[in-house]
């Protein structure tokens, strides 16, 4: 059965976008990470949220790249979790209305592969429902000072993580959890 993976590169002060959901800081920082190829080759299907889906891409003017799920380096079945779906459908891309539908298609999708889950609201509500298996961040050295956080619940809960593994690529220290 498939498991639900957080991943997002960081800030070292916990932003994975700038203000307004800026990502062209990330651009400088997207290099060569062993982990990130091993993730990639992990996933069976994306659970995107509509903010992450339509907004800012840090390949932004890259025909290659842009648009694409992790620059193009993934390819498969996405499901947005909105509750404003296009009118016209888009190929590969199925938008579901709440998320215990969109976690059951995102896993079926999956087959035994993870569902990587992109946005950082999509993540809180997975983390909130008891749905979110593990996260995997990758620390890049920058201080952003605002912007969209990792994770944002403000008087939130605890919430316990089991470390998974520790690994530093260029730019990068890679840190894998599991949610106890």
């Amino acid at each position: 059965m498939a498991k639900t993976l957080y991943s997002a590169t960081m800030s070292l002060d916990g932003f994975i976008a700038g203000p307004g959901g800026d990502m062209s800081w990330l651009k400088e920082h997207i290099g060569p990470n062993p982990e990130v190829a091993g993730l990639i080759e992990e996933i069976g299907s994306l659970l995107v949220g509509k903010r992450s889906y339509s907004g800012d891409d840090p390949h932004r003017g890259d025909p290659e790249r842009e648009g694409k799920a992790f620059g193009g380096g993934w390819d498969g079945p996405q499901f947005v979790l909105t509750h404003h779906a296009p009118a016209e459908p888009v190929p590969g891309v199925t938008f579901v209305g709440d998320l215990e539908s969109a976690v059951a298609a995102a896993k079926a999708a999956a087959g035994e592969r993870y569902v990587n889950i992109i946005g950082a609201d999509v993540a809180r509500q997975c983390l909130e429902a008891g749905v979110l298996d593990e996260i995997f961040v990758f620390v890049v050295p920058v201080l952003l000072g605002d912007g969209v956080r990792l994770f944002d619940h403000p008087g939130g809960t605890n919430v316990k993580l089991e470390r998974i593994g520790v690994s530093h690529a260029e730019g990068a220290t890679n840190l894998r959890l599991r949610v106890v």
